[in-house]
């Protein structure tokens, strides 16, 4: 199975982390959105979109990269996250990259998020919030995630 996780990461490294982790179990590629030649993004059996959370919106170099992706017939996709606080359920930060997405498309299949480190503002006084996240627990669950995801695509891996 051929899979891509496109992946922003720009404060601490903490989406990254998740992404590579998923990656291993995917054995996917990951990349910046820059790095995307979307004319040869149907050729993957799956995409993954990361962002770390910035301001309750995923990062603008992934909007930018969505608004540029061609439309594809049901490519299957899933989400990761990183973030210093709780999705708020009525703004929720994941719902319009989400729906961003699904327009161009793909079947998005779920989402992973899981607290990150977060110095922004006055966070950063007094050393930021989420210290040593994503932990190592995080990191077996994003695994976890991705388990289960690619058993959704390739239900033969599940047994094998």
């Amino acid at each position: 199975m051929k899979t891509l996780i496109i992946c922003v990461s720009v404060s601490h490294g903490n989406t990254r982390r998740v992404a590579d982790r998923m990656a291993e179990v995917l054995s996917a590629e990951v990349v910046d959105p820059e790095a995307v030649d979307i004319d040869q993004i149907t050729q993957y059996d799956l995409v993954g979109f990361g962002s770390g959370v910035y301001f309750m919106s995923a990062h603008p170099r992934l909007w930018r990269l969505v608004r540029r992706l061609p439309h594809v017939d049901g490519t299957p996709a899933f989400t990761l996250f990183t973030s210093g606080a709780a999705e708020v359920p009525l703004v929720g930060y994941s719902r319009p990259i989400r729906w961003g997405i699904a327009r161009k498309g793909f079947r998005l299949l779920s989402s992973y998020s899981c607290r990150g480190l977060d110095t922004v503002g006055p966070l950063g006084w007094i050393g930021g919030v989420n210290k040593g996240r994503p932990s190592e627990r995080d990191l077996e669950a994003a695994a976890a995630f991705a388990t289960r995801v690619r058993n959704r695509i390739q239900p033969s891996a599940a047994t094998s």
